[in-house]
């Protein structure tokens, strides 16, 4: 036997090595190898440009060196191996992949490296970039050259090659009608009046049909239309969606900012940059506050924000990565949120490095001026403030200042005459003993209560009161001689109320108060707290404790006093811990207001002081206590500030939303699972569109507005083929029923490709070198023969190009949900062109279990104020669809929507029959027709102008009389109103 084995191992020496190490390369090759790739280098790989643990398994050296544990595999010893033991789960700490492999292969493994773990990957893996970022959307934007002789449109010259190419000739020119209404229904999505079609084919112009498209263009009715598309592709509503639909009252503005962009053809990159930072590009310009509104378009999970905020802020941040990539760059970047995109270029590190870049905002109603000059009144006026509060000298002796110190001294008059009101009864709420003392002051004493409410009637001997003084005084008997019971001597002053109670009156009189000010506040407890009636605010004194303060309440008017009228005045002290004033008078004046302001001992004493004589010191205390009061009174006068819910660091701090007080750290997340966090990412993009940068080098320190403005300067840049490919494609999308790429929002390999790609980057380099000007695009596309020929079917079409992707002819389109609403309004003679403020809510709501309302949808009426206006402004409920809407497959807005579904069902049918709003305006039709004409046949004739925008045939008109007679006229408008004709444009 031993001589045997003698002989095998004689044998065995005696091969060839490069067999041996043929075998085992085979084996490597053919077994082990696919399983690495299969289930480790998702995360472990260079290629997938993700090292987890700073392990990597695409070589040798990488699994030799090991990772964060040690190596990975001990040749020859399975049972010491790390990757032996992560793909056995054996160790509860250790299991990887997550779902556990088969026996078999892991038989396999165990196999190799129990055998040496032979590895004949020696090279370090190159990741080949050129190959990755090789595809049509990623390669840089060049013009190309126009096919053809240069004359004419370019997009006929392109379209027309391809024609040739493929053995097809374009339709011939559609008629005027036909033209009219694509036009109106492109530019506007509207449907013409027949009156406006009857002088369009009168215009004998040869210019007539480029006179149409500008007036198109110039109208504000363009922006409507073409804002219902950019809300469809962020996904916009005037809700949050989830479980917790509630409503959002200040969505809209942001609607109203997308129309009014739209119809100024503003540049394409600052549309964007505007959307994602206006606040940090546009500081100055409070209006545009609004654009912010784009960042808080999509659904907000309220009940994930309460519950679970971490995944919630996790998962909202992907929604906005989704979204701002998605309707900008068509990139489905949020495929890679789990592992390195499966298809495109882009890695895990990219996705988190987008989720950075939102990782210091909120969402809530964020205030801003709608009126700039508000805006720079309210901005002035409030550094004014600003200086006085901090003594900046600097600042607050500025000639303007001065001159504003100097007019307050001159009208100040004599000082002003305080006369006490005379306490009759004064009774505490919460228990405490109050006395009052000779000078008629009153002292709370005996056990200070935890909270207190004092009400004090008085009486006085003016006829006039302009304002009431509330002195707090100095007293032995309390801690650190008060004026406050609070052990430190501070006090906090709730609420000061004024009533006025008549002669014999049992009720009293609500005085309204304009301002107050004081001698002294306590930092964040000022004097206007005691004014807000928030109960968690108040005015406080701390640490100015000791010594006594004041501070005057002045009336909005003068208050006029019968003889026997009574004061009452109500101090709510319900801060808690015992915050209660110790000791207190009250005194009013009928003094003027200008003189009324509550000023500290020592600027009473500098008002002694000539003016050439005050020191710098003197004048800055001065100008501090004026000019502060001035701010005060300025900034009471503006109106207050607007809201719009959106997005950003200001809406952080909203009242309901959560609270970053800062940028949060983002890690990459192992396979996307917030309990396996990985390495920091800061802010950038995608690494594949070089020379972009793929990281944005932003200063230590920089606000939190940088990111998102990083991102908006990389997503506007000229050299970002992505951006200016995505809106063309959008544009064209609209335009023709399907873009030249059929995906709009994904460009990547799982995507469409464009079945003119020459055309699309002419066009993208166009708009892109043309300002970003889409009116410029709109003017392109409809002056083409490509979109003005006829959509007559032709079989030979078809049969070749079944999905037109090659336009020999034009596509006939469905109006969509909106504009048949529009298009019934506007054949009924109701519609409605108001255009922006608050949605319509095409509804009634009652209670709902939860935050959710119920809507009825069938008890709105039909005839109530903002009834027929566009449906641009309907309130669009996420959660809660309007069946009409739905029907007419208008989107689910809690998803992105850049495509509108097309459906054909027996359901829709019966609703364009028999839905209440067409009912109804049917009824309204038939009336218009009836006022119109006199005879049945002529009613009917103006019914099909309205609709078909033509005269009938004489059959029609016989069939559609006849129908009108028996049935009514409301019948056969119910018939045009669900007939091919008015449903699609041709």
């Amino acid at each position: 036997m031993n001589g045997l084995r003698a002989v095998l191992l004689l044998l065995i020496v005696l091969l060839p090595v490069d067999l041996v190490c043929a075998d085992e390369n085979a084996f490597f090759r053919d077994s082990v190898e696919p399983l690495l790739k299969k289930h480790c280098f998702e995360c472990h790989s260079h290629s997938a440009g993700v090292m987890e643990g700073e392990l990597t398994l695409d070589w040798q050296s990488g699994w030799k060196k090991g990772g964060s544990r040690g190596a990975a595999i001990v040749p020859g010893d399975p049972a010491g191996s790390l990757l032996i033991k992560a793909v056995r789960h054996s160790d509860p700490d250790l299991k990887m992949p997550d779902e556990k492999l088969p026996e078999k292969e892991i038989a396999i493994l165990v196999e190799w490296v129990k055998k040496g773990a032979h590895d004949p990957r020696t090279a370090k893996p190159v990741v080949d970039l050129a190959s990755a970022t090789d595809w049509w959307s990623l390669k840089p934007l060049v013009r190309p050259t126009v096919p053809g002789d240069g004359t004419g449109n370019p997009i006929d010259a392109f379209i027309h090659a391809r024609l040739k190419q493929e053995g097809l000739t374009p339709s011939p020119e559609a008629d005027q009608r036909t033209l009219i209404r694509r036009l109106m229904y492109d530019l506007h999505g509207l449907h013409p009046t027949y009156e406006e079609v009857a002088a369009f084919m009168a215009d004998q112009r040869p210019n007539a049909y480029e006179n149409l498209l500008e007036r198109l263009l110039k109208s504000p009715r363009y922006g409507e239309r073409w804002a219902r598309h950019w809300l469809d592709t962020v996904h916009y509503a005037d809700t949050h969606g989830f479980e917790h639909d509630v409503f959002r009252p200040h969505a809209w503005r942001y609607r109203d900012y997308v129309i009014d962009r739209l119809n100024r053809d503003i540049p394409w990159a600052q549309f964007i940059r505007e959307q994602l930072a206006a606040d940090h590009f546009f500081p100055k310009s409070s209006q545009l506050t609004v654009a912010l509104g784009f960042l808080g378009a999509g659904p907000y999970d309220s009940s994930a924000a309460a519950t679970a905020p971490k995944s919630f802020e996790y998962l909202d941040r992907d929604d906005l990565v989704t979204q701002t990539m998605g309707a900008f760059t068509s990139t489905t970047a949020n495929c890679a949120r789990c592992h390195t995109h499966k298809f495109d270029p882009i890695t895990q590190a990219d996705y988190f490095s987008l989720q950075a870049v939102f990782a210091g905002i909120g969402k809530g109603d964020v205030p801003y001026d709608a009126d700039q000059a508000v805006a720079d009144q309210r901005a002035h006026w409030q550094s004014v403030k600003v200086a006085a509060q901090q003594k900046n000298a600097g600042l607050l002796l500025k000639p303007d200042n001065l001159k504003l110190v100097a007019e307050w001294e001159q009208s100040r008059g004599p000082k002003p005459h305080w006369l006490t009101l005379e306490p009759d009864v004064f009774v505490s709420t919460n228990g405490a003993t109050l006395k009052r003392q000779p000078d008629a002051s009153v002292l709370s004493t005996g056990q200070p209560p935890d909270q207190e409410t004092i009400v004090v009637t008085a009486s006085t001997t003016l006829s006039t009161i302009t304002a009431v003084r509330l002195d707090l005084l100095t007293d032995d008997s309390l801690p650190h001689k008060g004026p406050g019971r609070a052990h430190n001597g501070n006090l906090h002053l709730s609420e000061f109320e004024l009533r006025l109670f008549l002669p014999h009156a049992e009720e009293g009189q609500v005085v309204p108060i304009r301002q107050a000010t004081a001698d002294f506040n306590q930092a964040g407890w000022t004097i206007q707290h005691a004014l807000d009636g928030n109960p968690k605010t108040a005015w406080g004194i701390y640490p100015s404790v000791g010594v006594g303060h004041y501070a005057v309440f002045e009336l909005k008017t003068p208050l006029s006093l019968e003889p026997g009228s009574r004061l009452a005045v109500t101090l709510k002290q319900i801060h808690g811990g015992a915050h209660i004033i110790g000791r207190f008078k009250l005194t009013a004046t009928d003094a003027p207001k200008l003189n009324v302001i509550a000023l500290p001992a020592e600027v009473e004493t500098v008002l002694t002081v000539p003016v050439e004589q005050r020191t710098p010191e003197q004048q800055t205390l001065l100008a501090a206590t004026v000019l502060e009061h001035r701010a005060d009174q300025e900034l009471e006068k503006l109106p207050p500030k607007v809201h719009v819910y959106a997005a950003a660091s200001a809406a952080a701090n909203a009242p309901g939303t959560a609270t970053f007080p800062q940028l949060r750290e983002i890690r990459i997340l192992s396979r996307g699972d917030l309990e396996k966090p990985r390495e920091v990412v800061g802010p950038g993009a995608l690494t594949a569109l070089s020379p972009l940068p793929g990281r944005f080098d932003l200063p230590p320190g920089h606000p939190e507005s940088a990111r998102r403005a990083a991102l908006a300067d990389w997503l506007a840049d000229p050299k970002n083929p992505l951006t200016w490919r995505s809106i063309t494609n959008r544009v064209w999308h609209y335009h023709f029923g399907k873009g030249l790429c059929d995906t709009p929002n994904d460009f990547g390999r799982m995507g469409g490709t464009p079945s003119h790609p020459e055309l699309l980057d002419w066009l993208a380099c166009e708009l892109r070198d043309h300002n970003g000007s889409l009116k410029h695009l709109h003017r392109l596309i409809c002056n083409s023969n490509t979109y003005q020929q006829s959509s007559a079917y032709q079989p030979q079409l078809v049969k070749l190009d079944p999905e037109n992707r090659l336009l020999a002819r034009m596509s006939r389109q469905r109006l969509d949900a909106g504009t048949f609403r529009d298009a019934v309004l506007q054949a009924s003679g109701k519609l409605d062109f108001t255009m922006g403020g608050p949605g319509v809510e095409y509804f009634t709501k009652t209670p709902g279990p939860q935050a959710t309302p119920v809507l009825h949808y069938d008890k709105f009426d039909l005839d109530s104020p903002g009834a027929y206006r566009r449906s641009i402004y309907r309130v669009v409920w996420r959660g809660i669809a309007d069946p009409l809407m739905d029907a007419l497959d208008f989107p689910d807005l809690g998803l992105l929507a850049p495509v509108r579904g097309f459906s054909a069902s027996p359901l829709q049918s019966l609703v364009l029959f028999n839905n209440r709003f067409v009912l109804h305006h049917a009824q309204k039709m038939a009336e218009r027709a009836e006022k119109s004409a006199d005879s049945v046949s002529d009613q009917v004739k103006h019914i099909v102008l309205w609709t078909w925008l033509r005269e009938p045939t004489p059959d029609e008109l016989k069939s559609m009389t006849k129908l009108a007679n028996e049935h009514g006229l409301a019948t056969v408008c119910r018939l045009v109103l669900n007939s091919n004709e008015f449903l699609f444009v041709e």
